[in-house]
């Protein structure tokens, strides 16, 4: 059986993990920034994003990175390489590594989404109040995930 370094080390110093629970529901309420980091693990991450009317996440590919998004609500338009889709509250979308992709605000609300990159995408705790401020974070570096 292999056992992973993180958990080797908790073990060995005799330390637990703590149990970390967001509300699905409540946490967009107490996050209204562009993209805030909740969680960093070894081998993946959660983020909440939160994207106005008019909006988008802005077209990526990411080369390293699975990335599943889950919709909370709101209403958006997925973009996957050449394939379009309308996307509201209790949607989930899988995007694999290297596929180039775009999630556009389509209705009058906020598109509040959780999304999950395997390995981590962005430094741990980052907190983007916009999309220009996660852009100029991500330019100059200072958005860079944690090396294992």
């Amino acid at each position: 059986m292999r056992v992973h370094r993180r958990a080797r080390d908790r073990a060995e110093r005799g330390t637990t993990m703590t149990i970390r629970l967001w509300s699905r529901e409540a946490e967009p309420e107490a996050s209204a920034e562009f993209r805030r980091v909740l969680w960093t693990g070894e081998h993946s991450q959660l983020v909440i994003m939160t994207i106005q009317p008019g909006g988008d996440i802005g077209e990526e590919t990411h080369w390293d990175n699975d990335q599943i998004l889950s919709f909370v609500s709101g209403s958006g338009k997925a973009v996957v390489e050449d394939d379009e889709q309308f996307v509201t509250a209790g949607d989930i979308v899988a995007v694999p590594a290297g596929t180039r992709h775009n999630f556009i605000n389509v209705g009058p609300n906020p598109l509040v989404l959780y999304t999950i990159y395997g390995p981590p995408h962005h430094a741990d705790g980052a907190v983007h109040a916009t999309k220009e401020d996660a852009e100029k974070a991500e330019v100059s570096g200072q958005d860079e995930p944690p090396q294992g």
